[in-house]
């Protein structure tokens, strides 16, 4: 394994928890650790259908929902850790228990929001744009 990084196991004598805005960002669930520390202000990740703040701490086995943009995801925590890691390294950290319905639903809204435009015919016109919104709307 060419990795080094460190991670809290059971073993450590850090076995008590980790911060869950420094989990989310370390296991690739935001981007930033900003904005991971953002949805848990403003009501975004809940353990134990709680609402939590960013200090709070989180420990082995518990499950948290994230509400990221239209679906809401399930991760269990497998591992803590307190570098971000790599892509192919985060399945060792937290398990996706995500239904597939979920990640349907962002496709779905994905494909609606889709819009094509021949090549050369400009932006579209204030009417035009409002027929947009419309029909967008309507999907929903």
């Amino acid at each position: 394994m060419g990795y080094l990084f460190k991670y809290i196991s059971e073993e450590n004598n850090m076995a008590e928890g980790i911060r869950i805005d420094k989990w989310l960002w370390a296991v690739r669930a935001f981007k930033t650790r900003s904005q991971a520390t953002e949805a848990c202000k403003s009501g975004k990740v809940k353990i134990d259908d709680i609402t939590v703040k960013p200090s709070r701490e989180v420990k082995l086995n518990e499950e948290i929902i994230v509400q990221i943009n239209y679906i809401s995801r399930t991760l269990k925590v497998i591992g803590l850790l307190n570098n971000r890691v790599g892509a192919k390294l985060v399945a060792g950290f937290m398990e996706d228990l995500t239904p597939p319905e979920e990640y349907e639903k962002e496709k779905i809204k994905r494909e609606i929001n889709y819009e094509y435009r021949d090549r050369g015919l400009g932006r579209p016109t204030k009417k035009e744009r409002r027929l947009i919104d419309r029909l967008k709307k309507s999907k929903f």
